[in-house]
């Protein structure tokens, strides 16, 4: 399945925010983010069923193109269905500078 634009829009936008939160966690913690930014740096990489959202070298989520859902990845390229994370439309309510994002208190 070909993701749409909007949905490689919003894609892009989870790497960002997920780099973006990374980097304030950081900064917060006192460390010098340039140094550590190759390892908190988001990117999407498209398959045919699922977009993997790698950190640094690591998988980290994967997000359902068909329904958009963002899961965590239990080994390389097989999702956790145990770790669910809203979906592209709900990224704002999720801090995902964590090892595991966290959903943000209302």
């Amino acid at each position: 399945m070909k993701p749409t634009p909007e949905t490689l829009t919003k894609l892009n936008a989870l790497a960002e925010r997920i780099t973006a939160d990374s980097k304030t966690r950081l900064l917060a913690e006192g460390m010098i983010y340039e140094i550590h930014a190759a390892n908190y740096t988001g990117h999407v990489h498209i398959g045919q069923k699922f977009a993997r959202v790698d950190v640094g070298g690591s998988g980290k989520y994967m997000v359902d193109l068909a329904t958009g859902e963002i899961f965590g990845i239990k080994a390389y390229g097989v999702q956790h269905k145990g770790y669910r994370f809203g979906t592209l439309d709900t990224i704002e309510q999720f801090f995902w500078g964590e090892y595991r994002a966290m959903r943000i208190a209302a």
